[in-house]
């Protein structure tokens, strides 16, 4: 599996912004990604130390459409804090 493969997208919301000031980001990530190759991929994609990675499984929404009921798809966060002496994400960095 690629680095590429692993991390789909950053999470840019409210919460998201006020963990950069301490190195801390938000990403979807693939469904069957574990802990050390979140890690692995992210230091691989930006460059960076990892110190720690949290992840949590946010389950579907039901989603109606007239009378057809569907669900969102589910999907996996992770929160990524990066080491005191690791460089900041510069993506994340024009945002603030």
């Amino acid at each position: 599996m690629f680095a590429e493969d692993i991390i789909i997208k950053p999470v840019l919301t409210e919460k998201g912004y006020d963990g950069i000031a301490d190195k801390k980001y938000a990403f979807i990530v693939k469904k069957d990604a574990n802990k050390v190759e979140i890690k692995l991929a992210v230091e691989k994609i930006f460059g960076v130390k990892v110190a720690s990675v949290n992840t949590v499984t946010c389950k579907g929404k039901l989603k109606r459409m007239g009378r057809y009921e569907g669900k969102t798809p589910d999907r996996k966060k992770a929160f990524v804090t990066l080491k005191e002496d690791s460089k900041p994400i510069e993506f994340f960095e024009s945002l603030s």
